[in-house]
Formats: C-alpha cells, sequence, structure tokens
C-alpha cells in the first residue's frame, strides 16, 4: 500500500514565494544531509539567505559532500542542540533573519525557545501550524490544520487558528476559503465532542464576519467529496470543496497527513504561522522536496 512515488514541491508555492529573493533564515542545528540538501534547493531557487547554526565541521562535511560551496554564508558554530535554537531565536527577536527553519532538531527544542516572551516573538494570535498538501506539481492544494502544534485546542483557540489560516490562504491565493471542521459526523451529537465544538465554530465564524465559509461538522467524505455530500443530502458550500480542513486534534491532523505522504506521496508543506517570523516545522525523516515546500511556504506566510 506504500506509495513509490516521488515527492515533488508545487509549483503554486514556488511562484510565489519567487517574489520575494533571498530572506534571511536561520538554519537551526544544521549540519545533517536532508536538511543541508533542501537548503541548497531553497538557494538555488533563490528562496532564502541561509545563517547555519551548529556544528562547523558536521556543516563543512555536508556541503562538501554536496559539492556545495558555502564560503560566502555564515555560520554559527553551536554543537549543542539547545542552544542552537536559542541563537536562531535570539537572531530573529533581532531581526536578523526572517525566517526559522527547523534543521535536525527536536521540534518541542526550538518551540520551547520561541515561545520564551524575552523574545518577543509571538504575534496577536496563538501560533498553530498549516500543512499545505499536493500530491502533484500543479494540484490545488488541500490545507490541514493543525496537525503539528495545538495538541488539543478548545473553541478559542481553534477560532485563532482558523484566522490564521485564513490568512495564509489569502497569501497563495484562495481570496475565500472553504474551511471544513472535521469530525466523525456531519450530525450534531453529544456523544462527539468535536461535531459540538465544529457546530459552535461555525456559529461564531459567522457572528466574526470572517472571510471564509466555515462549516461544520463534516466527515472526512463530506469534506472532499460532492458525491457523498448530495447522497447525504448536505447542502452548503463548503461540503465536498474544502479548501481547508480545520482537524479536531493534533492525532488526527497527524494521521491523515502521514496517511497523504506515505499511501499517496503527497508533498507535505509544513509551517508555523501567528507569529512575528513563520517557523519551517518538518519531520526528520522528511524528503528533501518536502522540506524545500516547506521553506517555500514560510517566504509566503512572510508579512
Amino acid at each position: 500500500m506504500l506509495s513509490n512515488k516521488e515527492i515533488l514541491c508545487p509549483n503554486n508555492l514556488l511562484d510565489r514565494a519567487h517574489k520575494l529573493k533571498g530572506v534571511k533564515a536561520g538554519i537551526v542545528n544544521a549540519g545533517k544531509p536532508l536538511p543541508m540538501l533542501s537548503v541548497q534547493d531553497a538557494v538555488r531557487e533563490d528562496l532564502i539567505d541561509p545563517i547555519f547554526i551548529g556544528d562547523k565541521t558536521e556543516i563543512l562535511n555536508c556541503a562538501k559532500n554536496l559539492n556545495w560551496d558555502i564560503s560566502d554564508y555564515e555560520i554559527i558554530d553551536e554543537p549543542i542542540e539547545n542552544e542552537t535554537a536559542k541563537i536562531a531565536t535570539k537572531l530573529a527577536s533581532e531581526d536578523k533573519i526572517k525566517i526559522i527553519v527547523k534543521g535536525h532538531i527536536h521540534t518541542d527544542i526550538l518551540m520551547k525557545e520561541v515561545l520564551k516572551r524575552e523574545y518577543n516573538l509571538l504575534g496577536k494570535t496563538r501560533l498553530s501550524h498549516i500543512w499545505h498538501m499536493t500530491i502533484n506539481k500543479d494540484d490545488r492544494p488541500l490545507i490541514i490544520t493543525d496537525g503539528a502544534l495545538n495538541v488539543l485546542p478548545n473553541t478559542k483557540t481553534k477560532m485563532q487558528i482558523i484566522k490564521n489560516v485564513i490568512n495564509f490562504s489569502n497569501r497563495i491565493g484562495i481570496e475565500r476559503p472553504k474551511i471544513a471542521l472535521l469530525s466523525a459526523t456531519e450530525e450534531i451529537l453529544d456523544s462527539i465532542p468535536s461535531s459540538l465544538e465544529a457546530a459552535e465554530l461555525t456559529k461564531l465564524s459567522k457572528e466574526e464576519n470572517l472571510q471564509a465559509d466555515v462549516f461544520g461538522p463534516l466527515a472526512f467524505d463530506n469534506c472532499i467529496s460532492k458525491k457523498s455530500a448530495a447522497i447525504k443530502g448536505i447542502k452548503n458550500d463548503v461540503a465536498g470543496l474544502a479548501d481547508v480542513l480545520l482537524v479536531p486534534s493534533i492525532e488526527a491532523g497527524n494521521g491523515l497527513v502521514k496517511m497523504l505522504i506515505y499511501f499517496c506521496g503527497a508533498c507535505a508543506a509544513g509551517v508555523v504561522v501567528g507569529g512575528k517570523v513563520p517557523i519551517v516545522i518538518t519531520s526528520r525523516s522528511d524528503e528533501a522536496q518536502a522540506r524545500l515546500a516547506s521553506i517555500a511556504a514560510a517566504v509566503v506566510a512572510l508579512d
């Protein structure tokens, strides 16, 4: 069942990211083959101007193995993983980098530093994670949020996640995104808390007059299949046409994204938004094209 399809960075992200050239980016705990390869790809695409943070010997060895001359780029020599996160967040707080790119470092170590108020990197809304999903290079994307950062967000947090994803959707050319509130059913049932939350979010989104069509609860098939929605008699502008899936929990989002990657060969571009700087958060096992797509998504997300 596992897909052998080559993962490809989508054109819609690259085309939009190309409008900004050479964005200063801090590569946190660089010096491993996959992060270095994706950064090399991003530099070739003229997306970023990297500052490498990590063990200088490892960084130089990786670059040598890639036949990549990085003598024109700054390297901050720091062999301790936790310290690389501190350096990157400090650079971002001083406006010396515009994007933070996770290298070979645990997400919780990096985000622990980002969330420290002393760095002043938090914005007006809560930080949230967005997956921009495509299978082929010219696909219309499916956005999934939040499958990596907010574990079990309440209604208030989900409203902030919705506002973040509307902003990102606008930046990739979706003027009024259709946001489906994922549950296990299209019915509002006391026994399924996510369905109750979805109904409340639908109501709140209308009251706040958000520039998006927000509707739920919807089961997955009703989110993405017009045929399924029609058979079940669901008449709504979102049903079967979702641009965005707002998942009820991190487990639901993470599982859905990983299934699309491993069963369908999807390219998952992951970025944290809502703060002063976009943060590229990828799995340490992600392929280079997915990492490149994530960097492109971060460039697109820049204010």
